[in-house]
């Protein structure tokens, strides 16, 4: 008699996959651009200037956002929908501050003569800063479905793949924040 076994491969699902390759992508972006701040740095004309503090108030609000998200994703998976919910809502609530705490903390930059068109140094901070600012715009219009898609009345799928790969991205988007913050500090 000839038995026949089944091998079960562990399969990453191909959105995931795309998430890792474009992380992968950001992640070597930044490295490029933090490489060529820590060049330029050395230029006669470099200008070292302090964190603004919307910057330090927007961080412990990404930080609590990636919080609320790991709650709501963990409710997503124990399918308790009211709190999965709620939980989204105050993730997105959070993202958006972030992004106006950035504003605001360029707004302060502005009002002390730091512009992108001031010194190198300068424009340095905004590429750097605005492109993560970008990202983290993403990750707000993805955290923008996913509460449309949790309050919608429309018959529901409960796959986790949507939360997860929202999660994953906001984590690193996040991360990314945390990164840039301490380089900016300590890099002068």
């Amino acid at each position: 008699m000839n038995t026949v076994a089944t091998v079960k491969r562990n399969k990453i699902h191909p959105h995931k996959f795309t998430l890792w390759v474009a992380i992968g992508s950001i992640l070597m972006m930044f490295a490029g651009l933090t490489s060529a701040y820590i060049v330029k740095r050395n230029q006669a004309n470099w200008v070292s200037f302090e964190i603004p503090k919307a910057f330090w108030y927007s961080t412990a609000v990404i930080l609590l956002s990636s919080f609320t998200l790991f709650l709501s994703a963990k409710a997503f998976r124990e399918r308790e929908m009211t709190r999965y919910r709620s939980l989204m809502a105050a993730t997105l609530v959070l993202g958006v501050l972030f992004v106006i705490l950035q504003v605001l903390g360029f707004k302060e930059l502005t009002k002390i003569g730091i512009t992108f068109t001031g010194n190198v140094s300068f424009s340095f901070l905004y590429v750097i800063v605005g492109i993560h600012a970008v990202h983290v715009i993403g990750g707000v219009i993805a955290l923008v479905v996913m509460s449309l898609k949790a309050f919608s009345q429309k018959i529901r799928t409960y796959s986790s793949v949507p939360v997860e790969l929202v999660s994953t991205y906001w984590h690193f988007v996040d991360i990314l924040w945390i990164y840039l913050l301490v380089f900016l500090m300590f890099i002068k």
